[in-house]
């Protein structure tokens, strides 16, 4: 019972910290600090990062659902 727990606490940490949570985490960053300060680049950047980590995740599983088949 006890690695079954522990297992489920590393993927819980491992999906908390993936690439995909900070990749959005900077976007969603960028995207505030671009705002608070009037940086146009920083707002085009947060802009460009959030959607484009949304379709790298959906393109990934999508894979993964055919891979699957």
């Amino acid at each position: 019972m006890d690695t079954n727990k522990q297992h489920q606490e590393a993927s819980l940490i491992g999906m908390l910290l993936s690439l995909e949570v900070l990749l959005t985490l900077m976007g969603v960053a960028s995207l505030f600090y671009g705002i608070i300060n009037a940086v146009p680049l920083n707002i085009f950047l947060g802009l460009l990062i959030i959607p484009g980590v949304l379709l790298a995740v959906r393109v990934r599983r999508a894979r993964r659902r055919k891979q699957q088949t």
